[in-house]
């Protein structure tokens, strides 16, 4: 069940003050602090601790100032959304303006997700060229965390909810035209290793790394050994780029890792005979090599799928994301995702090609009903959070947001004790619309 309504405000304590309060169950990427408390320091936090600690850490007036949470009332960090293709009735891939696909922005961030990086689908060279340089104005303005595309570099076979005829062979000068249009946001893009042109000598995978964005295998029928080896490729070029900055001069963070676009949705299946790309981005992840996306929503995967992989993994190694389309918070009804036709029943996006139960279009959760989704599933709080703030924002690179953790951005959301989103601030700002 999606949480549709948007929060409410909720007051810090020293409202108007440069230090402000919020007390809950608070949630860090190591534990659940029970009685816990958040400090906010203008844009920043300032301290995270429990709460019979913090008069001695200098924070006692905060606390005593600060509003009673209500009862399970939980502290998240502001969630951060790798695969995102729009909400609140706008799509990303239709937006003709920065203004339309910023109504997509506000329907995630009013429910938690504070960093999003919005993605494009499979597209003619020309759209994806102007869709790319409308998002670009968005990250100039710091609203999206980057840009994802989609293809075009699939599988035809794996095509799911996307246009297999726009579908093309690795195109390594389409790759840096799309760079150039992204204006320093463009983060990732998903591609299948079997198709030609993706891998080898100045393909797809090496020029993603030189051009700053991540490779991400999805949508493909490859075999394993086509997997593994565009992993072992694609692991190589992330390593050489970085020890090339770091011989310049450059700061380096964590050594970055590959993605797999929803792992297991638009991919051969895994079988004992012939284990596909799922067995191959399991034991990359399990190796730290990579990290997997689920679209841990109930109807992507059953939740058993979503358990196994978090004991087989560990939250480090995996990114609950929504796949959202532009029904996200919105009633059912027919939708469009980029050229094709979706409708949405219960709740659930399939395409409408003419089959009785046509594919899985996309999702129609927020971050956040994923997350309860997922702790419904038996995965502990924390471990959902973390899947869904601290490592995608380690995938993006990024130490500033992802944790409740002094010293990051002020990215906090508060919720009732079912996860139903209760107030959100970004950067220490509250978020009102």
């Amino acid at each position: 069940m999606t949480s549709n309504a948007a929060p409410q405000p909720i007051v810090p304590s020293s409202a108007g003050a440069a230090r402000s309060a919020l007390r809950g169950r608070v949630v860090t990427p190591q534990e659940v602090l029970e009685d816990g408390v958040v400090v906010l320091d203008g844009a920043k936090i300032a301290w995270v601790g429990d709460r019979r600690d913090a008069a001695a850490a200098g924070y006692g007036a905060e606390v005593e100032a600060a509003e009673a949470p209500v009862d399970g009332q939980v502290v998240l960090p502001g969630l951060v959304e790798l695969h995102n293709h729009g909400g609140g009735g706008a799509s990303f891939p239709d937006a003709e303006d920065a203004e339309q696909a910023l109504v997509a922005v506000r329907e995630h961030r009013r429910h938690g997700t504070t960093s999003l990086v919005a993605s494009l689908v499979t597209a003619e060279r020309e759209t994806l060229l102007r869709r790319v340089a409308t998002l670009a104005d968005l990250g100039d303005a710091g609203e999206i965390a980057g840009i994802h595309l989609e293809g075009p570099f699939l599988s035809e076979v794996r095509c799911g909810a996307q246009n297999p005829h726009d579908m093309l062979a690795g195109d390594a000068e389409l790759v840096r035209a799309i760079a150039e249009a992204g204006r320093g946001h463009f983060r990732t893009m998903t591609f299948a290793p079997e198709v030609p042109g993706n891998t080898g000598p100045g393909g797809v995978v090496e020029t993603l790394v030189e051009v700053g964005a991540i490779p991400s295998i999805g949508h493909t029928d490859a075999s394993s050994e086509q997997t593994d080896a565009a992993i072992v490729e694609g692991v190589a070029a992330l390593a050489a780029r970085r020890a090339a900055q770091a011989a310049a001069g450059e700061p380096v963070g964590p050594a970055p890792r590959l993605t797999a676009t929803h792992l297991f949705n638009g991919m051969r299946p895994l079988h004992h005979r012939a284990p596909g790309p799922v067995a191959a981005c399991l034991a990359a992840a399990a190796r730290g090599e990579l990290v997997v996306e689920l679209v841990a929503d109930g109807t992507h995967l059953a939740a058993g799928t979503v358990r196994s992989v978090f004991e087989l993994v560990g939250p480090d190694a995996i990114v609950l994301v929504t796949d959202a389309m532009a029904a996200a918070g919105m009633a059912d009804g027919t939708y469009q995702l980029g050229p094709m036709a979706v409708t949405v029943a219960d709740g659930v996006a399939r395409l409408d090609d003419g089959t009785p139960e046509g594919s899985i279009a996309g999702g129609t959760f927020h971050l956040l009903d994923v997350v309860r989704a997922t702790t419904g599933f038996g995965i502990p709080l924390v471990d959902a959070v973390k899947a869904a703030s601290y490592t995608p924002a380690g995938v993006l690179g990024r130490s500033d947001i992802g944790a409740l953790e002094a010293g990051r951005r002020a990215d906090v959301v508060v919720t009732d004790a079912d996860l139903t989103p209760l107030a959100v601030w970004r950067g220490g700002a509250p978020v009102t619309d």
